[in-house]
């Protein structure tokens, strides 16, 4: 059913969209039915194993089920993201799953041919209540059931924040804490399943394993610390020793950050499962009993998801939130065969745990604020967002968290990227460029700085987070972006933004997150691109940042293979050691040296940009590396990231210090920039430019390389090109944001 899902799902993309804007109720409508066919088929096959499984224990034989089918979505959660989508791609991995399925069914009608000759013979059941027929307590464990589903997915939410910290937005990260917490279901159910007849009053047994659970997530975010950082370390390096494996020693970083955030609690509610069929299954009934369990825990579960989302984390805070629903789980168990005095206690304990824990306890374990300041801090459903002060005297910045990864900041060589990537395509573009659009709001920088341009009449951002577009106003040199009335803001994501509005733009200019991380390589794929094409104008221009340290260089080498699929006139420029700008537009970029005078003369243009260290006509074209047939040279024959094959989500860990391969392989092809117009713009006032960032680069080559020879030897250098460029300054008078 997935794999016949899958083509309608991409098809269907610009059609819900589309939709959106007119009836949002029926856009998701739509989505919940075509999505939901498989689920609702899926959803049955417990139920049905369970009343095959025939005499015997209800609670024992369903632990022991429920544990066999969550091992088995352990395997689920590990295998796309390790093996199947880096080998089969998205669609392949589709066929494989659909082949799964056809085997685990043909594997069942082969049991239930072998067993029908048996199953004729056998005894006719004792007569059982009608359908419609439900005890008091079976209905009440239900009811109880379906509120401890909804607390416990609550808890699936507020522990996707607890765990920020101590984690990368890499798609294993979430594929191992998924497989960390179905492991604690399967290990509870698995030993209630071992001991159940020494368990005894089975509400008494679902009482304790909830409120346990509150007190167990609770207790677990208070101990939360630095400590759980050096043991991740100890982790890595012996799973790194053992195996030689960076992406194995990351694993099993995230593995232990998980074990220490969700596995207590998850053995808990893994066990509430097997033990609430006790109380609301009747022998004689398992399928139809078993089928009602998973239908009110499911509901529930939906409806505890919507609500800490959307409700509880954006206006408590995770530990807040986390006290509430240990309050929830005290008040759900509430027949008087309970031990009501432990359960009260357990929840009493837990929530003076939750009074003590101040509601910035998470915000103060990011990576950032150890060293700096904490300024700002949102928990919102997109994501974390925080913003922290770092470095001094002229050195101070801001840095931008997202989900615990630093994002951007406002240091001086964040301020040269980011202006460079709203101005550089609007002083190159062929034609005269009256509208833009950002996808990526950040820190606002390069948004602000589209307002330095005169000529543009329309400026549209794009951001899909609120919490980045509250913490905009403490960030330096956006040129009061935050406040702008003749920005645009349109809170979504860019990809969404190209296929909702028929608006087509001169610029699209994008600063999204890293490739790498989860969910973002949909705006680096070359499906993306072809899409962006098509939202331009005549000349239009669009410009990709392409960090150079946040993956590997055959991975980078895909990246510009995507871009150069659609642009057949691309151009590589260096805006910053550590970050580079392709520009790409399905009409020819002349360089014309007079109208990048001209346009750089423009007084909000030439101070923006004098600022950061590009003070003449001449210091664009110095930026200049390579035109598109050296990109193609560069990227070989590696294959384009796409949709269906998006390698680089799925790729190797990072090697250290990445950038000193990169960056040296792609200046490499650095020619002499083709300007149009001889003598507008000197030749030797480019190479003098050139020079002058070439001295840093080299010597921040042999700063990370740890040639402390070669870095003295540039240093003279490096100070007298810093006298009059803000930029190097930055470098010499004090320690980078990096």
């Amino acid at each position: 059913m997935w794999r016949l899902e899958y083509p309608w799902l991409l098809a269907a993309a610009p059609l819900f969209v589309q939709g959106e804007q007119y009836s949002p109720w029926l856009a998701w409508l739509a989505v919940l039915l075509l999505v939901g066919a498989a689920p609702f088929l899926m959803g049955g096959t417990l139920p049905v194993l369970l009343r095959a499984a025939g005499a015997g224990r209800v609670g024992r034989a369903g632990a022991t089920l429920y544990a066999a089918n969550t091992g088995g979505a352990i395997a689920g959660a590990l295998l796309p993201a390790f093996l199947l989508i880096p080998a089969l791609g998205v669609q392949g991995s589709a066929w494989a799953a659909a082949g799964l399925n056809l085997l685990a069914a043909l594997g069942a009608c082969w049991l239930d041919h072998r067993r029908g000759a048996v199953a004729g013979l056998a005894e006719q059941p004792a007569a059982t209540p009608a359908a419609g027929e439900w005890s008091p307590g079976a209905r009440l464990a239900i009811g109880l059931y379906s509120v401890a589903g909804a607390i416990a997915m609550g808890y699936e939410v507020l522990w996707s924040q607890m765990i920020v910290p101590f984690m990368s937005t890499r798609a294993f990260a979430f594929s191992i804490v998924l497989a960390v917490y179905l492991a604690g279901l399967a290990g509870g159910a698995a030993w209630y399943a071992r001991w159940e007849s020494r368990l005894g009053d089975p509400w008494r047994v679902f009482g304790l394993l909830i409120a346990g659970a509150g007190l167990a997530a609770l207790v677990e975010a208070a101990l939360l610390g630095r400590w759980l950082v050096a043991a991740q370390s100890v982790a890595e390096a012996a799973v790194v020793d053992w195996t030689a494996s960076g992406l194995a020693g990351m694993s099993a970083r995230f593995a232990v950050a998980a074990a220490a955030v969700v596995l207590a609690p998850t053995l808990l509610l893994g066990a509430a499962f097997p033990a609430v069929l006790r109380i609301a299954v009747p022998p004689g009934r398992r399928g139809q009993g078993a089928g009602a369990v998973l239908a009110g825990n499911t509901l529930g579960g939906i409806a505890g998801t919507a609500l800490t989302a959307f409700v509880l984390l954006p206006y408590l805070g995770t530990v807040r939130a986390l006290a509430l629903l240990a309050l929830a789980a005290w008040r759900a168990p509430a027949p008087a065969a309970m031990a009501r005095a432990l359960v009260a206690a357990l929840t009493g304990a837990a929530l003076i745990l939750a009074w003590a824990l101040p509601a910035s306890h998470l915000a103060r374990l990011l990576p950032g604020a150890q060293g700096g300041r904490l300024l700002f801090y949102e928990e919102n459903h997109g994501g974390t967002v925080a913003v922290v002060e770092s470095g001094q005297g002229e050195q101070r910045f801001h840095r931008l968290y997202i989900q615990g990864v630093s994002n951007s900041g406002d240091a001086m060589p964040s301020l040269r990227y980011m202006r460079l990537q709203a101005l550089l395509p609007l002083i190159v573009h062929a034609g005269e460029p009256r509208s833009a659009l950002v996808i990526g709001y950040g820190t606002g920088i390069t948004a602000g700085a589209l307002s330095r341009y005169p000529g543009l009449r329309q400026r549209v951002v794009a951001e899909l987070l609120p919490g980045v577009l509250h913490a905009a106003p403490l960030f330096q040199g956006a040129y009061g972006a935050a406040g702008d009335p003749g920005l645009q803001v349109r809170l979504r994501d860019g990809r969404r933004e190209l296929l909702a509005s028929p608006e087509r733009y001169d610029l699209i200019t994008l600063e999204p997150p890293p490739p790498s991380a989860a969910g973002v390589v949909n705006l680096y794929s070359r499906d993306f691109y072809a899409l962006a094409a098509r939202r331009l104008n005549m000349y239009g221009i669009v410009a990709q940042w392409l960090p150079l340290p946040t993956q590997n260089l055959d991975d980078t080498r895909a990246l510009v293979a995507s871009f150069i699929e659609v642009f057949p006139h691309a151009t590589l420029w260096t805006t910053e050691f550590h970050e580079m700008l392709l520009v790409g537009s399905l009409a020819p970029l002349p360089l014309d040296a007079a109208r990048i005078a001209a346009r750089y003369a423009q007084p909000g243009v030439r101070e923006a940009l004098s600022e950061v260290g590009v003070d003449s006509p001449a210091a664009l074209p110095a930026t200049w590396v390579t035109d598109r047939a050296g990109l193609a040279r560069f990227a070989g024959q590696t294959p384009a990231v796409t949709d269906d094959r998006p390698a680089i989500e799925y790729a190797g860990w990072v090697r250290p210090r990445e950038v000193t391969r990169t960056l040296p392989a792609l200046m490499a092809l650095r020619g002499a920039p083709p300007l149009q117009g001889d003598g507008v713009i000197a030749a030797a006032e480019i190479a003098r430019a050139r020079a002058e960032l070439d001295v840093l680069y080299r010597s921040a080559l042999a700063a990370y390389q740890g040639d402390r020879q070669a870095w003295a030897s540039h240093a003279p250098a490096l100070a007298r090109a810093s006298r009059d460029n803000p930029y190097l300054r930055w470098f010499v008078g004090g320690a980078g944001e990096r």
